[in-house]
């Protein structure tokens, strides 16, 4: 296996069979591989037989394959486990896996207790303690807990001994070392597991005895008794019997032993020497960073050819400290030369870093040299003293809070028995050899987790919603999470739900988690105050970006500098943990950091400042103005170009855009941002960037079916328009809002706008603009049920458009009066002019609208009652669409596709279409779509005689088009409910709905033979 497979491939036994790459599980396959891989861990470096892992396989009889799927089993596990090949090799006629002993907890456990013989042999008691609780450590149940053949189950029945063995021996060691009642509880748990193994109740007897609890070590004694009478007839040991005798008489040989002075405590070479000890406590609520954890202690007891050097990076606040300690504590005994804690104060308020020299002369006068033996501020004097006496020594050194290489590599030992920790907040890249791990929040579950174990479980389920938003409120971070539950521990009064509705004001957010010296603010600010002054002047501006998430491309043009070196600024800050990155060259701001730094801009809000602000706003905007505009050249071309240009700025580099994917892609990942700079182009004042931005951005919002978002931005654009004073530019946002209103269903809202923007076209002589509003009018009106008027302005629109040469608008002008004709029921006339409609967006290339047209002459086919080749339309209209773009289109062709399956008899594939177009349409339609796709599929249901379910549709349809006043799907639902209410025996309501469709269908002029039938 090579180096580099070794230090990330691990393998669990003691529990749940895992193996590990890189801190991800690999999955091995099923039950056979895991028992044959079992099997090959629990001889690790042997040969074991074909016949052997059969044995291990199956409990009873194998079956006659059983070598084959052994076999197979092992080609399995090659293929799954990295460099699987090299991990289980073949030899003879059986198979060896080639672990090294420091990648399989099995192995460390074994020779750790190993160790731990050796030292108690040498007297070295507390490095035996400390070497029992690392290897214990590594258990997590039963070998193979979730099964396993008979040889599985001997092997762990055999391990589970061993364990309990040391476990014992643990036991009595610490109580030589004077402990006793905090031993009872975990005693307790052992002989509830095994009631019968009178070493553990004798070891009980002595700790509840030694804590003064001579009644209960007694009462203990009479259970046992009875329990061996009772299960096996027979007494207890003489050993038990003497310790309840000498009880009894309270003998004084039963007394604690004093605990063992750290400084007596002998050593491995026999010599009585000073092994200090100066780490920080380990909190008792110690929550998460399992993972984390375990990658530490893989690497720091793998065999290693010089120093172990890891180095725990993030942001202030993200428990690094905690993290560190907590190793410290559990390899402890791993080194018992000693436990060395420096506080580096390389982020520390007030104070400079500590110098190298400073630290060593403290670290080296710890270990027993007097200060005046050393020459003060001689750095390479110290520190090559210092690697001198650590040569050959066992000792853990944690650096915390380090603030550079520069500071850390002096003091970093050369010998393979040391380990170093280093915690930081930027990653320490000159730190040649070091095993990184980078902190980031804390997951929902550990977050939950650490609420539990400072507030009390009972208290987080009386309030589980609450309890989960103040942990996102706290940007679960564990330094946040703490001074939230302190303040809450500190305010009786308060439950958790009225710290979350204080923690929701994002400008008050910072000033709730603080308690005394201790504040989210103020260990941010750490980290930008030890910044320079120019990376602190960006992460400032970064702070007016618009949208959550930001690449290079946009943070250049905030910045005012190239995209490359905007990229190294963006590098830094994510080193310095200031910002975060989830996807590959983007980057956005953890919640608590973007609250710091939007808190940082009114500090200094001189002229100066304001006035780089406010450029940083204009270059932004105009950015996202030049790449919208790009990107819906691409996507949208032949719109009306504008006339009116931003005012001059400077030069801005905007991505490629150059075809429709990648334009496409854009518009998609930066609708959020789009949408925030208008917003920011509002707030500032930008009236021309609002206006274009808004014309863009609405073409790419009505395309995905962000209608209220639409309208919204129209609105806006409006606005922005009015205030230029600009005709063209209120003209096109004029009529954008009237597409809005349309497609919302706001029919007489949209007439009046489309009639504000007609007169202003007409007035500045803008025929394209007078055309389109002449459509859009056409369009409202015949959604009124106004059909001569809507036939009125789209042969006008048809007129201009033909006269001017605008030949996209003339195929959607055509398209609408082809779904007018076929409403009053003249289909080959409608037939006709969506076929005119096709040619035009054929030659054009616009694939949308051919499936607009290819829709409109499905209609007319069926119209005709020429299903087929209305079928033959439709599937042509599917090939060209894709439902991502305009799915109230695609559900509209379904719908169509699923009545003309039906009447051609193919009911299975017309339910399919049903349901497919139902789910396109109640997810992504307008109100207009929507009930026109229930009503068509309504007759679908009904021409299959499943009344309740037509009756459903039209109903729905019913409330969503008089919601909206949209008259043709009134009459068409009313009707089809008429219709089903009849089949249902339902007369009356029958009665009353062909009333109200006879009344709409008769004031709209559709004659009867156009009406839905069954």
């Amino acid at each position: 296996m090579t180096n580099s497979l070794s230090a990330h491939l691990s393998f669990r036994l003691l529990g749940p069979l895992e193996c590990w790459y890189k801190n991800r599980r690999i999955p091995l396959g099923g039950p056979i591989p895991e028992r044959v891989l079992a099997m090959l861990l629990l001889e690790p470096n042997r040969v074991v037989p074909v016949t052997r892992l059969v044995d291990a396989v199956w409990e009873d009889a194998p079956p006659a394959t059983a070598s084959h799927q052994v076999r197979k089993a092992v080609a399995e596990l090659r293929r799954r486990i990295p460099d699987g090949s090299s991990v289980i090799t073949t030899q003879g006629s059986g198979y060896r896996s080639v672990i090294p002993p420091d990648r399989l907890d099995l192995a460390l456990f074994l020779s750790g207790v190993q160790d731990a013989h050796l030292a108690l042999e040498s007297g070295d008691t507390s490095s035996a303690t400390r070497t029992l609780t690392f290897v214990l450590d590594l258990w997590r149940g039963p070998v193979m807990l979730d099964g396993g053949g008979p040889v599985i189950a001997a092997a762990s029945a055999h391990l589970e001994e061993r364990r309990l063995s040391a476990m014992e021996q643990l036991i009595e060691l610490r109580l030589q070392n004077g402990e006793a009642g905090e031993l009872t509880g975990d005693l307790r748990d052992l002989i509830a597991g095994n009631p019968l193994r009178e070493t553990l109740r004798r070891l009980l007897m002595l700790a509840l005895y030694r804590s003064g609890r001579q009644a209960e070590a007694l009462e203990e004694y009479g259970r046992v008794r009875h329990l061996l009478a009772e299960e096996l007839g027979i007494g207890p040991s003489s050993q038990l019997t003497t310790l309840y005798e000498q009880m009894l008489r309270e003998s004084p040989e039963l007394a604690a032993p004093a605990a063992v002075p750290p400084g007596d405590r002998p050593t491995a070479r026999g010599l009585v020497t000073d092994a200090p000890c100066t780490l920080p406590y380990d909190l008792v609520d110690f929550t998460g960073r399992e993972r984390e954890l375990r990658r530490l202690m893989a690497y720091a007891t793998a065999p290693q050819p010089g120093a172990r050097i890891v180095a725990i990076d993030g942001m202030g606040g993200c428990g690094k400290t905690s993290l560190a300690v907590r190793a410290a504590h559990r390899l402890a005994g791993r080194y018992p030369d000693g436990q060395l804690h420096v506080d580096l104060r390389g982020f520390t308020p007030g104070e400079e870093p500590e110098r190298p020299a400073a630290v060593l002369e403290s670290l080296l006068h710890t270990l027993g040299f007097p200060r005046e033996r050393l020459m003060p501020g001689d750095v390479q004097g110290l520190s090559a003293l210092w690697r001198a006496t650590l040569a050959g020594r066992r000792i853990l050194l944690l650096l915390d809070d380090a603030a550079s290489s520069e500071q850390v590599l002096p003091l970093l030992p050369s010998s393979p028995s040391c380990l170093v920790l280093i915690t930081g907040r930027m990653r320490l890249v000159g730190l040649d050899g070091a095993e990184w791990i980078s902190l980031g929040t804390m997951s929902d579950k550990e977050s939950t987790e650490l609420l539990a174990g400072t507030l009390g479980k009972d208290r987080i389920a009386a309030e589980p919603e609450a309890t989960a938003t103040l942990a996102e409120l706290c940007g679960h971070l564990p330094l946040a999470i703490r001074l939230a539950t302190s303040r809450l521990r500190n305010r009786p009064r308060w439950n958790i739900g009225y710290l979350v509705e204080r923690l929701v004001d994002e400008t008050h957010r910072l000033d709730e988690l603080s308690l005394g010296n201790r504040s989210i603010e103020a260990s941010l600010n750490l980290s930008y105050l030890a910044m320079a002054p120019s990376k602190r002047f960006a992460l400032r501006m970064l702070g007016l970006h618009p949208a959550t998430t930001f690449d290079a491309h946009s943070a250049a043009a905030l910045l005012g500098t190239s995209v490359q070196e905007a990229e190294k600024t963006l590098e830094y800050l994510l080193d310095v943990h200031l910002l975060q990155q989830h996807e590959i060259r983007l980057y956005t701001f953890h919640d608590l950091v973007r609250d710091f730094v939007h808190g940082l801009r009114p500090r200094d809000s001189s002229p100066e400042n304001t006035e780089l602000e406010r450029a940083a706003v204009d270059r932004t905007l105009r950015y996202y103005v030049l790449a919208a505009r790009k990107a819906c050249d691409v996507l949208f071309p032949g719109r009306s170009r504008i006339n009116r240009e931003l005012p001059p700025g400077p030069s801005i580099e905007i991505p490629q855009l150059q075809n429709s994917d990648r334009a496409l892609a854009w518009l998609d990942r930066e609708r959020g941002a789009l949408l925030g700079a208008v917003a920011l182009s509002e707030r500032y004042g930008f009236h021309a960037h609002t206006a274009h931005l808004t014309r863009d951005v609405v073409f790419h919002l009505n395309l995905r079916g962000y209608f209220r978002e639409f309208r919204e931005l129209c609105g806006t654009g409006v606005a922005a328009a009015r205030r230029l004073e600009d005709p063209q530019l209120l003209r096109i946002s004029l009529g954008n809002l009237a597409v809005a209103h349309w497609k919302l269903g706001r029919f007489r809202e949209g007439i009046t706008t489309a009639t504000e923007g007609l007169e202003i076209a007409r007035a500045t002589g803008e025929s394209s603009g007078e055309g389109f509003c002449l459509d859009l009018l056409g369009l409202l009106h015949s959604a009124l049920g106004d059909l001569p008027e809507a036939f009125r302005y789209l042969r006008q629109g048809v007129a201009l458009h033909r006269t001017i040469g605008y030949e996209r608008q003339e195929a959607e002008s055509l398209g609408n009066l082809s779904s007018l004709h076929s409403w009053t029921g003249n289909y080959r006339e409608a037939l006709n002019t969506a076929g005119q409609a096709m040619r035009l967006n054929q030659r054009l290339g616009i694939q949308d609208n051919q499936v607009s047209a290819l829709s409109d002459m499905a209609i007319a086919h069926l119209g005709l009652n020429d299903v087929w080749q209305a079928l033959s339309c439709l599937e042509e209209a599917l090939d060209l669409a894709d439902e991502t773009h305009t799915p109230e289109n695609v559900a509209l062709v379904l719908a169509l596709r699923a009545e003309s399956r039906q009447r051609l008899g193919d009911h299975e594939a017309a339910h399919r279409d049903t349901e497919r177009a139902l789910r396109l349409a109640r997810s992504k339609g307008t109100p207009l779509r929507q009930s026109a796709v229930e009503n068509l599929l309504g007759l679908v249901h009904r021409r299959r005689k499943r009344f309740s379910a037509a009756f459903e549709l039209h109903e729905h349809a019913y409330r969503r088009a008089t919601a909206i006043g949209y008259r043709i799907e009134i009459a068409r639902a009313a009707f089809g409910l008429a219709e089903a209410c009849e089949s249902l025996g339902r007369r009356e309501e029958a009665a009353r709905y062909h009333e109200r469709a006879e009344e709409l269908f008769t004031g709209m002029g559709i004659p009867r033979t156009c009406r839905p039938n069954t």
